[in-house]
């Protein structure tokens, strides 16, 4: 996170002219690509999951028309994103599970308005709105020191605030580089207890407290109908202690149960066509 916030502030300076090219097209544009990314989520002193998850994504991008009444209009920006990926992770506390699926969707809609730096360099603020749903496919599962699995299923609901930079390198090559901060808005836990222990009910903990943090720099090559983007991104999550809950068995409560406070970390490799 250092080293891209450094290349940040390089972007800012690397621009000297007074006119602004226009780096930030107007129009529609749309994109497709896959990813692939190293995942680890962690309850710390309690336990942790770690493995590979495979992707793809979509985009939609749109920056005003230019106007000769109003050449501000260019700088207006709407954007829509989403992903989904899958992949299989080893969990780790007092015993081991290992081969258990994941999987992540993320939907997120963004608006910002472009900002003239120089002729070479743009960079467009942003917010926002995301969904982020995590699914961790373990029911079924005895781990190695004879404990039942369980599935869970993790929803955050939370808005992003951020800005993407951009730097023309001519010849129809640029660089980008977004830095973002995920103000946490909502989030639920869900603990299916009951595909472990017959009877039992399956908690849903609200949790109201936490953040996440992204960031991605990005290579892009223009074409005449297609560009080709490769992009290095990392993705953190820090989610505190939820509220409790109440276990119950065959419909009595015995006690409350919460979700301790955990955190995780991805980063990966993404390729993009956009259109």
């Amino acid at each position: 996170m250092r080293l891209l916030l450094v290349l940040a502030i390089c972007l800012l300076f690397l621009g000297a002219a007074d006119s602004f090219a226009e780096i930030l097209e107007p129009g529609h544009s749309w994109g497709i690509g896959t990813e692939v990314s190293s995942i680890k989520y962690e309850e710390p002193g309690i336990m942790n999951e770690k493995g590979i998850m495979y992707g793809v994504s979509a985009f939609y991008n749109y920056y005003g028309e230019l106007s000769v009444d109003n050449p501000e209009l260019n700088k207006w920006m709407i954007r829509a994103e989403g992903r989904g990926s899958m992949g299989k992770v080893d969990y780790q506390n007092s015993g081991e599970i290992d081969g258990i699926d994941d999987s992540i969707i993320e939907l997120r809609g963004l608006g910002g308005y472009g900002l003239e730096v120089s002729e070479s360099v743009a960079i467009t603020p942003y917010v926002g709105i995301g969904y982020r749903q995590l699914h961790d496919d373990m029911g079924g599962f005895v781990s190695s020191t004879g404990a039942l699995g369980y599935d869970r299923e993790s929803k955050y609901l939370y808005a992003p605030i951020g800005a993407e930079a951009i730097l023309d390198l001519k010849n129809n090559w640029n660089v980008g580089l977004s830095a973002e901060y995920d103000l946490f808005m909502w989030g639920r836990q869900t603990s299916r207890l009951s595909q472990a222990l017959n009877g039992y009910n399956d908690p849903e903990n609200p949790q109201k407290r936490g953040f996440g943090l992204r960031s991605a720099l990005k290579v892009e090559k223009k074409g005449e109908a297609i560009d080709f983007i490769i992009e290095a991104f990392v993705r953190y999550w820090n989610i505190k202690r939820s509220q409790e809950a109440d276990l119950t068995v065959n419909g009595i409560i015995v006690g409350t149960v919460t979700e301790p406070k955990n955190n995780s970390t991805e980063y990966g490799l993404k390729v993009a066509l956009k259109f």
